[in-house]
Protein backbone atom coordinates (compact mmCIF):
# COMPACT_ATOMS: atom_id res chain seq x y z
CA UNK A 1 0.00 0.00 0.00
CA UNK A 2 1.47 3.40 -0.97
CA UNK A 3 2.53 5.45 2.02
CA UNK A 4 0.08 8.30 1.34
CA UNK A 5 -2.84 5.87 0.91
CA UNK A 6 -1.86 4.17 4.17
CA UNK A 7 -1.85 7.53 5.94
CA UNK A 8 -5.30 8.34 4.56
CA UNK A 9 -6.75 4.98 5.63
CA UNK A 10 -5.23 5.31 9.10
CA UNK A 11 -6.55 8.85 9.47
CA UNK A 12 -10.07 7.89 8.36
CA UNK A 13 -10.17 4.89 10.72
CA UNK A 14 -8.89 6.96 13.60
CA UNK A 15 -11.37 9.76 12.91
CA UNK A 16 -14.30 7.33 12.70
CA UNK A 17 -13.40 5.68 16.01
CA UNK A 18 -12.86 9.05 17.66
CA UNK A 19 -16.27 10.29 16.51
CA UNK A 20 -17.91 7.19 17.99
CA UNK A 21 -16.14 7.62 21.31
CA UNK A 22 -16.98 11.32 21.26
CA UNK A 23 -20.70 10.58 21.04
CA UNK A 24 -20.60 8.22 24.02
CA UNK A 25 -18.40 10.68 25.91
CA UNK A 26 -20.70 13.61 25.28
CA UNK A 27 -23.65 11.50 26.40
CA UNK A 28 -22.19 11.53 29.92
CA UNK A 29 -22.89 15.26 29.98
CA UNK A 30 -26.50 14.50 29.03
CA UNK A 31 -26.80 12.09 31.96
CA UNK A 32 -25.30 14.62 34.37
CA UNK A 33 -27.74 17.25 33.09
CA UNK A 34 -30.75 14.92 33.45
CA UNK A 35 -29.67 14.01 36.98
CA UNK A 36 -29.10 17.58 38.17
CA UNK A 37 -32.32 18.77 36.58
CA UNK A 38 -34.49 16.02 38.07
CA UNK A 39 -32.79 14.98 41.30
CA UNK A 40 -35.32 16.88 43.44
CA UNK A 41 -38.28 15.16 41.79
CA UNK A 42 -38.35 12.51 44.48
CA UNK A 43 -40.96 9.78 43.84
CA UNK A 44 -43.50 9.12 46.57
CA UNK A 45 -46.08 6.32 46.88
CA UNK A 46 -49.49 7.13 45.48
CA UNK A 47 -51.00 5.93 48.78
CA UNK A 48 -50.54 3.16 51.33
CA UNK A 49 -51.91 -0.35 51.39
CA UNK A 50 -54.62 -0.70 53.99
CA UNK A 51 -53.86 -4.41 54.00
CA UNK A 52 -50.29 -5.39 53.18
CA UNK A 53 -49.90 -7.77 50.22
CA UNK A 54 -48.02 -11.07 50.29
CA UNK A 55 -44.39 -10.95 49.16
CA UNK A 56 -42.10 -13.72 47.96
CA UNK A 57 -38.34 -13.35 48.38
CA UNK A 58 -36.30 -15.17 45.72
CA UNK A 59 -32.65 -15.96 46.39
CA UNK A 60 -30.99 -17.35 43.24
CA UNK A 61 -27.56 -18.85 43.89
CA UNK A 62 -24.91 -21.13 42.45
CA UNK A 63 -21.91 -22.25 44.52
CA UNK A 64 -22.04 -19.47 47.12
CA UNK A 65 -20.30 -21.26 49.98
CA UNK A 66 -18.87 -18.14 51.61
CA UNK A 67 -21.95 -15.89 51.58
CA UNK A 68 -25.04 -18.11 51.72
CA UNK A 69 -25.34 -18.05 55.53
CA UNK A 70 -24.92 -14.28 55.67
CA UNK A 71 -27.69 -13.88 53.10
CA UNK A 72 -30.12 -16.17 54.90
CA UNK A 73 -29.47 -14.49 58.25
CA UNK A 74 -30.23 -11.07 56.78
CA UNK A 75 -33.39 -12.28 55.03
CA UNK A 76 -34.62 -13.79 58.30
CA UNK A 77 -34.45 -10.30 59.82
CA UNK A 78 -36.74 -8.67 57.25
CA UNK A 79 -39.38 -6.56 58.96
CA UNK A 80 -42.59 -7.77 57.36
CA UNK A 81 -45.52 -9.78 58.74
CA UNK A 82 -44.40 -13.41 58.75
CA UNK A 83 -47.81 -14.63 57.58
CA UNK A 84 -47.37 -12.48 54.44
CA UNK A 85 -43.80 -13.49 53.62
CA UNK A 86 -42.32 -16.56 51.98
CA UNK A 87 -38.74 -17.19 50.88
CA UNK A 88 -37.41 -19.33 48.04
CA UNK A 89 -33.77 -20.42 48.06
CA UNK A 90 -33.28 -21.11 44.34
CA UNK A 91 -30.15 -23.19 44.60
CA UNK A 92 -28.39 -24.61 41.52
CA UNK A 93 -25.20 -25.34 43.45
CA UNK A 94 -23.03 -28.38 42.83
CA UNK A 95 -20.76 -27.95 45.85
CA UNK A 96 -21.12 -27.76 49.65
CA UNK A 97 -23.40 -24.74 49.28
CA UNK A 98 -26.33 -27.09 48.72
CA UNK A 99 -25.93 -28.88 52.06
CA UNK A 100 -25.18 -25.66 53.93
CA UNK A 101 -28.24 -23.92 52.51
CA UNK A 102 -30.48 -26.89 53.15
CA UNK A 103 -29.36 -27.10 56.78
CA UNK A 104 -29.86 -23.39 57.40
CA UNK A 105 -33.28 -23.45 55.71
CA UNK A 106 -34.44 -26.19 58.08
CA UNK A 107 -33.27 -24.13 61.04
CA UNK A 108 -35.20 -21.09 59.82
CA UNK A 109 -38.30 -23.19 59.15
CA UNK A 110 -38.21 -24.18 62.80
CA UNK A 111 -38.49 -20.51 63.75
CA UNK A 112 -41.74 -20.18 61.80
CA UNK A 113 -40.34 -18.58 58.62
CA UNK A 114 -42.03 -19.82 55.44
CA UNK A 115 -38.87 -20.75 53.55
CA UNK A 116 -38.14 -23.52 51.05
CA UNK A 117 -34.96 -24.86 49.49
CA UNK A 118 -35.44 -25.54 45.77
CA UNK A 119 -32.53 -27.37 44.20
CA UNK A 120 -32.40 -28.05 40.46
CA UNK A 121 -30.47 -30.97 39.03
CA UNK A 122 -29.43 -28.89 36.03
CA UNK A 123 -28.85 -25.20 35.27
CA UNK A 124 -31.19 -24.82 32.33
CA UNK A 125 -31.55 -21.11 31.74
CA UNK A 126 -29.03 -20.39 34.51
CA UNK A 127 -30.24 -17.56 36.78
CA UNK A 128 -33.21 -16.73 34.55
CA UNK A 129 -34.25 -20.38 34.57
CA UNK A 130 -34.04 -20.56 38.35
CA UNK A 131 -36.14 -17.41 38.74
CA UNK A 132 -38.73 -18.64 36.26
CA UNK A 133 -38.89 -22.01 37.99
CA UNK A 134 -39.49 -20.34 41.36
CA UNK A 135 -42.05 -17.91 39.94
CA UNK A 136 -44.36 -20.80 39.04
CA UNK A 137 -44.94 -21.57 42.72
CA UNK A 138 -44.39 -18.12 44.22
CA UNK A 139 -47.15 -17.26 46.70
CA UNK A 140 -46.61 -13.51 46.68
CA UNK A 141 -48.08 -10.78 44.53
CA UNK A 142 -44.67 -9.10 44.62
CA UNK A 143 -41.20 -10.60 44.29
CA UNK A 144 -38.06 -9.34 46.04
CA UNK A 145 -34.95 -10.68 44.29
CA UNK A 146 -31.58 -10.80 46.07
CA UNK A 147 -28.31 -12.21 44.81
CA UNK A 148 -26.29 -14.20 47.30
CA UNK A 149 -23.78 -11.46 48.12
CA UNK A 150 -26.42 -8.89 49.13
CA UNK A 151 -27.36 -7.98 52.68
CA UNK A 152 -30.78 -6.27 52.67
CA UNK A 153 -31.73 -3.77 55.33
CA UNK A 154 -34.56 -5.10 57.56
CA UNK A 155 -37.00 -2.38 56.47
CA UNK A 156 -36.45 -2.67 52.70
CA UNK A 157 -39.88 -4.21 52.07
CA UNK A 158 -41.79 -1.68 54.13
CA UNK A 159 -39.99 1.14 52.30
CA UNK A 160 -40.80 -0.21 48.83
CA UNK A 161 -44.11 -2.05 48.89
CA UNK A 162 -46.37 1.02 49.05
CA UNK A 163 -45.11 2.29 45.69
CA UNK A 164 -47.11 -0.56 44.18
CA UNK A 165 -50.34 1.16 45.18
CA UNK A 166 -49.93 2.77 41.76
CA UNK A 167 -51.17 -0.03 39.47
CA UNK A 168 -48.84 1.10 36.67
CA UNK A 169 -45.68 0.48 38.71
CA UNK A 170 -44.06 -2.82 37.78
CA UNK A 171 -40.68 -2.71 39.55
CA UNK A 172 -38.91 -0.88 42.36
CA UNK A 173 -35.10 -0.77 42.25
CA UNK A 174 -32.95 0.14 45.26
CA UNK A 175 -29.39 1.43 44.97
CA UNK A 176 -26.54 -0.94 45.64
CA UNK A 177 -24.23 -0.17 48.53
CA UNK A 178 -20.73 -1.57 48.95
CA UNK A 179 -19.86 -3.70 51.98
CA UNK A 180 -16.17 -3.81 51.12
CA UNK A 181 -15.63 -0.50 49.35
CA UNK A 182 -12.31 0.20 51.12
CA UNK A 183 -10.93 -3.33 50.93
CA UNK A 184 -8.47 -2.59 48.10
CA UNK A 185 -7.72 -0.31 45.18
CA UNK A 186 -9.80 -2.56 42.93
CA UNK A 187 -12.89 -2.38 45.15
CA UNK A 188 -12.58 1.39 45.58
CA UNK A 189 -12.48 1.86 41.82
CA UNK A 190 -15.38 -0.54 41.27
CA UNK A 191 -17.45 1.33 43.84
CA UNK A 192 -16.87 4.62 42.05
CA UNK A 193 -17.65 2.99 38.71
CA UNK A 194 -20.96 1.60 40.00
CA UNK A 195 -21.86 4.81 41.83
CA UNK A 196 -21.87 6.65 38.53
CA UNK A 197 -24.32 4.22 36.98
CA UNK A 198 -26.47 3.58 40.03
CA UNK A 199 -26.86 7.21 41.05
CA UNK A 200 -26.55 9.40 37.96
CA UNK A 201 -27.74 7.15 35.15
CA UNK A 202 -30.58 5.39 36.95
CA UNK A 203 -31.86 8.54 38.65
CA UNK A 204 -31.47 10.79 35.60
CA UNK A 205 -33.17 8.36 33.26
CA UNK A 206 -35.94 7.33 35.62
CA UNK A 207 -36.99 10.81 36.74
CA UNK A 208 -36.89 12.22 33.21
CA UNK A 209 -39.21 9.53 31.86
CA UNK A 210 -36.56 7.42 30.10
CA UNK A 211 -36.18 3.66 30.41
CA UNK A 212 -34.05 2.20 33.19
CA UNK A 213 -33.03 -1.38 33.90
CA UNK A 214 -33.54 -3.70 36.82
CA UNK A 215 -30.02 -4.29 38.13
CA UNK A 216 -30.57 -8.02 38.55
CA UNK A 217 -30.95 -7.87 42.32
CA UNK A 218 -32.05 -5.65 45.22
CA UNK A 219 -35.35 -4.85 43.56
CA UNK A 220 -39.02 -5.76 43.94
CA UNK A 221 -41.17 -6.83 40.98
CA UNK A 222 -44.92 -6.99 40.58
CA UNK A 223 -45.50 -10.63 39.64
CA UNK A 224 -48.15 -9.74 37.07
CA UNK A 225 -45.66 -7.37 35.40
CA UNK A 226 -43.17 -10.20 34.91
CA UNK A 227 -45.89 -12.42 33.46
CA UNK A 228 -47.29 -9.68 31.22
CA UNK A 229 -43.83 -8.97 29.81
CA UNK A 230 -43.38 -12.60 28.85
CA UNK A 231 -41.55 -13.92 31.90
CA UNK A 232 -37.86 -14.52 32.35
CA UNK A 233 -36.00 -15.32 29.12
CA UNK A 234 -32.58 -16.94 29.00
CA UNK A 235 -31.56 -16.14 25.41
CA UNK A 236 -29.25 -13.39 26.72
CA UNK A 237 -26.80 -13.24 29.64
CA UNK A 238 -28.51 -10.13 31.04
CA UNK A 239 -31.97 -11.43 31.77
CA UNK A 240 -32.53 -8.38 33.99
CA UNK A 241 -31.96 -5.84 31.20
CA UNK A 242 -33.97 -7.94 28.79
CA UNK A 243 -37.04 -8.20 31.04
CA UNK A 244 -36.75 -4.52 32.00
CA UNK A 245 -37.08 -3.33 28.41
CA UNK A 246 -39.83 -5.80 27.56
CA UNK A 247 -41.83 -4.66 30.59
CA UNK A 248 -41.39 -0.96 29.86
CA UNK A 249 -42.27 -1.52 26.20
CA UNK A 250 -45.51 -2.99 27.55
CA UNK A 251 -46.21 0.29 29.36
CA UNK A 252 -45.11 -0.58 32.90
CA UNK A 253 -43.42 2.12 35.00
CA UNK A 254 -40.32 1.60 37.12
CA UNK A 255 -39.24 3.50 40.23
CA UNK A 256 -35.60 3.94 41.24
CA UNK A 257 -34.90 4.83 44.88
CA UNK A 258 -31.32 6.17 45.19
CA UNK A 259 -31.66 6.87 48.89
CA UNK A 260 -32.69 3.32 49.74
CA UNK A 261 -29.44 1.35 49.80
CA UNK A 262 -29.02 -2.42 49.74
CA UNK A 263 -25.39 -3.32 50.56
CA UNK A 264 -23.49 -5.93 48.57
CA UNK A 265 -20.02 -7.35 48.21
CA UNK A 266 -17.80 -6.16 45.36
CA UNK A 267 -15.56 -8.69 43.58
CA UNK A 268 -12.16 -8.63 45.29
CA UNK A 269 -10.19 -10.42 42.59
CA UNK A 270 -9.43 -9.21 39.08
CA UNK A 271 -10.57 -12.41 37.35
CA UNK A 272 -13.92 -12.30 39.15
CA UNK A 273 -14.35 -8.64 38.23
CA UNK A 274 -13.43 -9.30 34.59
CA UNK A 275 -15.82 -12.25 34.44
CA UNK A 276 -18.62 -10.04 35.74
CA UNK A 277 -17.80 -7.27 33.28
CA UNK A 278 -17.58 -9.75 30.41
CA UNK A 279 -21.01 -11.19 31.23
CA UNK A 280 -22.64 -7.78 31.60
CA UNK A 281 -21.07 -6.50 28.39
CA UNK A 282 -21.86 -9.55 26.28
CA UNK A 283 -25.40 -9.75 27.64
CA UNK A 284 -26.11 -6.09 26.96
CA UNK A 285 -25.07 -6.48 23.33
CA UNK A 286 -27.25 -9.58 23.02
CA UNK A 287 -30.18 -7.63 24.47
CA UNK A 288 -29.43 -4.76 22.09
CA UNK A 289 -29.63 -7.11 19.11
CA UNK A 290 -32.85 -8.58 20.45
CA UNK A 291 -34.80 -5.50 21.54
CA UNK A 292 -33.45 -2.36 19.84
CA UNK A 293 -35.66 -2.94 16.76
CA UNK A 294 -38.69 -3.23 19.06
CA UNK A 295 -37.77 0.08 20.70
CA UNK A 296 -37.70 1.86 17.35
CA UNK A 297 -40.85 0.12 16.07
CA UNK A 298 -42.79 1.25 19.13
CA UNK A 299 -44.84 4.43 19.57
CA UNK A 300 -42.51 5.76 22.25
CA UNK A 301 -41.39 9.41 22.18
CA UNK A 302 -38.19 10.10 20.28
CA UNK A 303 -36.31 11.04 23.47
CA UNK A 304 -36.96 7.58 24.93
CA UNK A 305 -35.92 5.85 21.72
CA UNK A 306 -32.68 7.84 21.52
CA UNK A 307 -31.78 7.28 25.17
CA UNK A 308 -32.68 3.62 24.88
CA UNK A 309 -30.38 3.33 21.88
CA UNK A 310 -27.44 4.85 23.74
CA UNK A 311 -28.23 2.70 26.79
CA UNK A 312 -28.37 -0.57 24.86
CA UNK A 313 -25.34 0.18 22.66
CA UNK A 314 -23.14 1.84 25.29
CA UNK A 315 -20.78 -1.12 25.64
CA UNK A 316 -19.77 -0.77 21.99
CA UNK A 317 -17.56 1.98 23.41
CA UNK A 318 -15.20 -0.76 24.63
CA UNK A 319 -14.80 -2.02 21.09
CA UNK A 320 -14.01 1.52 19.99
CA UNK A 321 -11.55 1.88 22.87
CA UNK A 322 -9.82 -1.30 21.74
CA UNK A 323 -9.59 0.12 18.22
CA UNK A 324 -7.98 3.27 19.63
CA UNK A 325 -5.40 1.07 21.38
CA UNK A 326 -4.60 -0.60 18.07
CA UNK A 327 -4.49 2.64 16.09
CA UNK A 328 -2.22 4.49 18.52
CA UNK A 329 1.48 4.06 17.86
CA UNK A 330 4.80 5.84 18.47
CA UNK A 331 5.29 9.17 16.75
CA UNK A 332 8.82 8.44 15.61
CA UNK A 333 10.36 7.13 12.43
CA UNK A 334 7.38 8.18 10.35
CA UNK A 335 5.11 5.64 12.14
CA UNK A 336 2.32 7.99 13.16
CA UNK A 337 0.37 8.06 9.95
CA UNK A 338 2.28 11.01 8.57
CA UNK A 339 1.63 13.21 11.57
CA UNK A 340 5.31 13.67 12.45
CA UNK A 341 8.34 14.99 10.73
CA UNK A 342 11.01 12.81 9.13
CA UNK A 343 13.45 13.61 11.92
CA UNK A 344 11.19 11.81 14.40
CA UNK A 345 10.44 14.89 16.50
CA UNK A 346 7.00 15.43 17.96
CA UNK A 347 4.55 17.29 15.73
CA UNK A 348 2.02 19.80 16.96
CA UNK A 349 -0.37 18.16 14.50
CA UNK A 350 -0.29 14.98 16.59
CA UNK A 351 -1.12 16.92 19.72
CA UNK A 352 -4.10 18.65 18.10
CA UNK A 353 -5.54 15.65 16.30
CA UNK A 354 -4.76 12.80 18.72
CA UNK A 355 -3.95 13.72 22.29
CA UNK A 356 -6.35 16.62 22.83
CA UNK A 357 -9.33 14.86 21.18
CA UNK A 358 -8.76 11.75 23.31
CA UNK A 359 -8.78 13.88 26.46
CA UNK A 360 -11.78 16.02 25.53
CA UNK A 361 -13.98 13.19 24.25
CA UNK A 362 -12.89 10.37 26.51
CA UNK A 363 -11.26 11.35 29.76
CA UNK A 364 -12.80 14.71 30.57
CA UNK A 365 -16.49 13.64 30.36
CA UNK A 366 -15.67 10.67 32.59
CA UNK A 367 -13.91 12.93 35.08
CA UNK A 368 -16.92 15.26 35.27
CA UNK A 369 -19.33 12.30 35.49
CA UNK A 370 -17.59 10.63 38.42
CA UNK A 371 -16.81 13.83 40.29
CA UNK A 372 -20.51 14.70 40.26
CA UNK A 373 -21.49 11.23 41.49
CA UNK A 374 -18.99 11.34 44.36
CA UNK A 375 -19.97 14.87 45.37
CA UNK A 376 -23.62 13.84 45.50
CA UNK A 377 -22.97 10.71 47.55
CA UNK A 378 -20.16 11.95 49.79
CA UNK A 379 -20.51 15.74 50.11
CA UNK A 380 -17.92 15.95 52.89
CA UNK A 381 -15.29 13.53 51.62
CA UNK A 382 -15.83 13.47 47.86
CA UNK A 383 -12.42 14.98 47.17
CA UNK A 384 -10.74 11.97 48.80
CA UNK A 385 -12.75 9.62 46.62
CA UNK A 386 -11.93 11.39 43.35
CA UNK A 387 -8.23 10.94 44.05
CA UNK A 388 -8.86 7.43 42.71
CA UNK A 389 -10.13 8.76 39.36
CA UNK A 390 -6.83 8.13 37.52
CA UNK A 391 -7.00 4.51 38.69
CA UNK A 392 -10.57 4.25 37.41
CA UNK A 393 -9.57 5.62 33.99
CA UNK A 394 -6.60 3.27 33.84
CA UNK A 395 -8.73 0.27 34.83
CA UNK A 396 -11.31 1.12 32.15
CA UNK A 397 -8.55 1.13 29.55
CA UNK A 398 -7.12 -2.11 30.92
CA UNK A 399 -10.53 -3.77 30.44
CA UNK A 400 -10.56 -2.91 26.72
CA UNK A 401 -9.44 -6.38 25.57
CA UNK A 402 -11.77 -8.27 27.94
CA UNK A 403 -14.84 -6.20 27.16
CA UNK A 404 -14.17 -5.75 23.43
CA UNK A 405 -14.07 -9.54 23.14
CA UNK A 406 -17.38 -9.67 25.02
CA UNK A 407 -18.89 -7.19 22.53
CA UNK A 408 -17.77 -9.32 19.59
CA UNK A 409 -19.19 -12.45 21.20
CA UNK A 410 -22.45 -10.63 21.89
CA UNK A 411 -22.65 -9.57 18.24
CA UNK A 412 -22.04 -12.93 16.62
CA UNK A 413 -22.06 -15.72 19.20
CA UNK A 414 -24.60 -17.84 21.00
CA UNK A 415 -25.94 -17.03 24.46
CA UNK A 416 -23.10 -18.81 26.26
CA UNK A 417 -22.82 -19.92 29.85
CA UNK A 418 -23.76 -17.70 32.76
CA UNK A 419 -20.44 -17.58 34.62
CA UNK A 420 -20.93 -16.63 38.26
CA UNK A 421 -18.84 -13.95 39.91
CA UNK A 422 -17.09 -15.55 42.93
CA UNK A 423 -17.83 -13.91 46.27
CA UNK A 424 -15.92 -14.71 49.43
CA UNK A 425 -17.70 -13.00 52.31
CA UNK A 426 -15.13 -10.18 52.29
CA UNK A 427 -16.45 -7.09 54.03
CA UNK A 428 -13.37 -5.34 55.42
CA UNK A 429 -9.63 -4.96 54.92
CA UNK A 430 -9.00 -7.69 57.48
CA UNK A 431 -10.80 -10.26 55.30
CA UNK A 432 -9.38 -11.72 52.14
CA UNK A 433 -9.90 -14.40 49.56
CA UNK A 434 -6.56 -15.98 48.72
CA UNK A 435 -7.24 -19.49 50.04
CA UNK A 436 -10.51 -20.41 48.37
CA UNK A 437 -11.93 -23.46 46.66
CA UNK A 438 -13.17 -21.37 43.73
CA UNK A 439 -10.45 -21.28 41.08
CA UNK A 440 -10.31 -18.48 38.49
CA UNK A 441 -11.07 -19.19 34.85
CA UNK A 442 -7.96 -19.30 32.67
CA UNK A 443 -8.07 -17.75 29.21
CA UNK A 444 -5.65 -16.33 26.70
CA UNK A 445 -6.82 -12.76 27.33
CA UNK A 446 -4.25 -11.90 30.08
CA UNK A 447 -1.45 -12.70 27.65
CA UNK A 448 -2.94 -10.34 25.07
CA UNK A 449 -3.14 -7.74 27.83
CA UNK A 450 0.53 -8.36 28.61
CA UNK A 451 1.31 -7.64 24.96
CA UNK A 452 -0.56 -4.33 25.14
CA UNK A 453 1.14 -3.52 28.44
CA UNK A 454 4.58 -4.09 26.94
CA UNK A 455 3.69 -2.09 23.85
CA UNK A 456 2.34 0.92 25.72
CA UNK A 457 5.26 0.92 28.13
CA UNK A 458 7.56 1.01 25.09
CA UNK A 459 5.34 3.70 23.59
CA UNK A 460 5.61 5.73 26.81
CA UNK A 461 9.40 5.48 26.95
CA UNK A 462 9.57 6.42 23.29
CA UNK A 463 7.51 9.59 23.76
CA UNK A 464 9.60 10.61 26.77
CA UNK A 465 12.73 10.05 24.71
CA UNK A 466 11.54 12.45 22.03
CA UNK A 467 10.19 15.04 24.47
CA UNK A 468 6.50 14.56 23.72
CA UNK A 469 5.57 15.47 27.29
CA UNK A 470 1.95 16.27 26.50
CA UNK A 471 1.35 12.64 25.51
CA UNK A 472 2.96 11.21 28.66
CA UNK A 473 -0.07 11.49 31.04
CA UNK A 474 -2.32 9.73 28.53
CA UNK A 475 0.17 6.96 27.83
CA UNK A 476 0.71 6.42 31.55
CA UNK A 477 -3.00 5.54 31.82
CA UNK A 478 -2.72 3.02 28.98
CA UNK A 479 0.53 1.50 30.24
CA UNK A 480 -0.56 1.28 33.86
CA UNK A 481 -4.06 0.06 32.99
CA UNK A 482 -2.95 -2.90 30.90
CA UNK A 483 -0.08 -3.73 33.25
CA UNK A 484 -2.33 -3.72 36.34
CA UNK A 485 -5.12 -5.78 34.77
CA UNK A 486 -2.74 -8.33 33.25
CA UNK A 487 -0.66 -8.76 36.41
CA UNK A 488 -3.65 -9.07 38.74
CA UNK A 489 -5.23 -11.61 36.38
CA UNK A 490 -2.15 -13.82 36.21
CA UNK A 491 -1.10 -13.61 39.86
CA UNK A 492 -4.36 -15.27 40.90
CA UNK A 493 -3.51 -18.30 38.77
CA UNK A 494 -0.57 -19.02 41.06
CA UNK A 495 -1.71 -19.06 44.73
CA UNK A 496 1.91 -19.14 45.92
CA UNK A 497 2.47 -15.67 44.53
CA UNK A 498 1.34 -12.60 46.42
CA UNK A 499 0.49 -9.19 45.08
CA UNK A 500 2.85 -6.63 46.68
CA UNK A 501 0.01 -4.53 48.08
CA UNK A 502 -1.59 -7.45 49.96
CA UNK A 503 -0.89 -8.23 53.60
CA UNK A 504 0.67 -11.47 54.80
CA UNK A 505 -2.58 -12.58 56.41
CA UNK A 506 -4.46 -13.10 53.17
CA UNK A 507 -6.68 -16.06 54.04
CA UNK A 508 -10.32 -16.82 54.29
CA UNK A 509 -12.06 -19.55 56.22
CA UNK A 510 -15.20 -21.27 55.11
Amino acid sequence: MPENLGNIVWTLCYAAVLVGLSLYGLHRYVIVYLYLKNKKNVPVPASKFEKLPRITVQLPMFNELYVVERLLESVAKLEYPRELLDVQVLDDSIDETRDLAEKRVKELQATGLDIVHIHRTDRTGFKAGALENGLKIAKGEYILILDADFVPEPDVLMKTVHYFTDPRVGMIQTRWGHLNRTHSLLTRVQAMFLDGHLLLEQTGRNRSGRFINFNGTAGVWRKSCIVDAGGWHHDTLTEDLDLSYRAQLKGWNFVFLPNLVTPAELPVDMNGFKSQQHRWTKGSIQTCRKLLPAVWNSDLPLKIKLEGTVHLTSNYAFLLLFCICVLMHPSTGGMAGGLVGEDGTHSWVRTIFINIPIFITGSFPAIVFYIVSQRELYPRSWWREVLYLPALLALTIGLAVNNAWAVIQGMVGKTGEFTRTPKYGVHSQSNSWKKTKYSPMKTILPFIEIGFAAYFNYFLINEIRFGNWFAVPFLVLFAVGFTYVAFCSLVQWFPGLRAPWKSAGDTISA
